[in-house]
C-alpha cells in the first residue's frame, strides 16, 4: 500500500494545515504548467493529488491509518487487508455483514491548478478572461462506456460480477475465508471485451478547451477562483474535477498596492510646493486633479477617496494615496544663485538654525531603500 505521508513528505501525526501546505507546495512544483511535458513530473503530480485526496479528508485519513486505502478500487482492498478484510478473516464473511459489491469504473477526475497573470487595472476593476486548458474530456466515440461502439461490458466469469473472490485458507485459528478483489476484472465485476480504439478503454481523451471566467474586482496575488466541474473528466466518464485559478498580480510601474489601497509618489518643484498649485494626475480611472496647498511639505500625503482597488465580494473601493516628494533645484548659473540668496535673505535664512527632530519613518524608509540600491 502506498505511503501517502511519504509522498507528501509529512510525518504521520501531521496537522491538517501542514498537509495542505505540503500539497500546495508540491502541486505548484509539479503542475504541467510549471514542469512542462515531463512524464515523471506528471506521474508524481498524480501521486501527490491522490495522497492529498486521502490525507486531506478526515474520514479517508482515519480509514487509511487503520490499514485501508480509500484511493484504490473497492476502498483499499487491492493494496493489502482493509479493516473489513481483517474482520472477515477472523469471523467469516457472514459475520462481516453483506458482501461489498463491485467497484465502479467511473471515478472523479483530478482537479487542476492554473496560474492567472493579471495587470493591476484588471484586479482593480475585475475582468472577463477566456483561458485555454489542456484536460481530459468525455470520449466522443464511446461516450464514457470504454467499449467499442456496438459492444458492451461483459460480466466477469471468474467472480460472476461480484468484483471479489473468496478463498479458504488454513491458519492457527483453523480454516478462515478471505475476500479479495477479483484479479480478472480488477474488482469491477465486468470486463471490456472490445475497448474503444479512440480512448483505449479509458472513456476519456485529452483535449484543449476554452474556459470563460469573470474575475471579480479585488483579487490579489494568491487568490484562488474555483471553477466547479470544469476540471478533467474522470475515468469511464466519471464526474469532472474542479479548476482552481490562482491569481498573480503583475507589478505596476507607477502604483504600489497595499491591501485595497494604492500608493504613488508625486515629485513637484520646490516653487510649486511653496506657492501651491493644481496638478493633473493620470490615475487608473483617468485624469484627476490634485490640489497642493501653499507650503506643502516633503512626505505629505494627499488622499483621493475611492480611486483604489475594489473590495472583493463587497461594494466600494479603497483609496489612492499620493506621497509628495519636493525636488530641491541646483542653481544652474550665477543669476539663479543670486535669486536663491535674495530669497534666503528675505526669509532670514542666510545662516539658518538647524536642530535634530524625530525621524520621519517615510524618509527613513526611502533612505534605506537608496542605500540598498533599490
Amino acid at each position: 500500500m502506498t505511503d501517502y505521508y511519504e509522498v507528501l513528505g509529512v510525518p504521520r501525526d501531521a496537522a491538517p494545515e501542514q498537509i495542505k501546505k505540503a500539497y500546495r507546495r508540491l502541486a505548484r512544483e509539479l503542475h504541467p504548467d510549471v514542469a512542462g511535458a515531463d512524464p515523471q513530473a506528471e506521474e508524481r503530480f498524480k501521486d501527490v493529488s491522490r495522497a492529498y485526496d486521502v490525507l486531506g479528508n478526515a474520514d479517508k485519513r482515519r480509514a487509511y491509518d487503520m490499514g485501508a486505502d480509500p484511493a484504490s478500487p473497492g476502498g483499499g482492498a487491492g493494496g493489502g487487508f482493509g479493516f473489513q478484510d481483517i474482520f472477515e478473516t477472523f469471523f467469516g464473511a457472514a459475520a462481516g455483514g453483506a458482501q461489498r459489491g463491485p467497484a465502479s469504473r467511473a471515478r472523479r477526475g483530478q482537479d487542476a491548478l492554473v496560474r492567472l497573470d493579471l495587470d493591476l487595472a484588471e484586479t482593480v476593476f475585475g475582468v472577463h478572461r477566456d483561458i485555454q486548458v489542456d484536460t481530459a474530456v468525455l470520449c466522443p466515440t464511446c461516450g464514457g462506456t470504454c467499449c467499442r461502439p456496438g459492444t458492451s461490458p461483459r460480466t466477469c466469469e471468474v467472480c460472476a460480477g461480484r468484483g471479489s473472490v473468496q478463498r479458504v485458507a488454513r491458519s492457527f485459528l483453523g480454516q478462515v475465508m478471505t475476500t479479495q478483489p477479483c484479479a480478472a476484472c480488477h474488482g469491477f465485476g465486468t470486463v471490456i471485451p472490445e475497448p474503444c480504439t479512440e480512448c483505449a478503454g479509458e472513456g476519456r481523451v485529452r483535449s484543449r478547451r476554452t474556459l470563460s471566467v469573470d474575475v471579480p474586482a479585488g483579487v490579489d496575488t494568491g487568490t484562488r477562483i474555483k471553477l466547479t466541474g470544469q476540471g478533467e473528466v474522470g475515468p469511464a466518464g466519471g464526474p469532472a474535477g474542479d479548476v482552481y485559478l490562482e491569481v498573480r498580480e503583475r507589478k505596476h510601474e507607477t502604483f504600489v498596492r497595499k491591501g485595497d489601497d494604492l500608493h504613488a509618489t508625486l515629485e513637484v518643484p520646490m516653487t510649486a510646493a511653496a506657492l501651491g498649485t493644481v496638478l493633473a494626475l493620470d490615475t487608473l480611472d483617468g485624469e484627476r486633479e490634485i490640489d497642493l496647498r501653499p507650503g506643502t511639505q516633503p512626505g505629505q500625503v494627499v488622499t483621493l477617496k475611492g480611486l483604489g482597488v475594489g473590495h472583493l465580494h463587497v461594494g466600494g473601493r479603497g483609496d489612492l494615496h499620493v506621497h509628495v516628494d519636493v525636488a530641491v533645484p541646483l542653481p544652474a548659473d550665477d543669476e539663479q544663485t543670486e535669486l536663491l540668496r535674495r530669497l534666503a535673505a528675505l526669509r532670514g535664512e542666510e545662516r539658518p538654525d538647524a536642530r535634530l527632530a524625530a525621524a520621519n519613518p517615510g524618509v527613513f524608509a526611502k533612505l534605506r531603500d537608496k542605500l540598498a540600491g533599490r
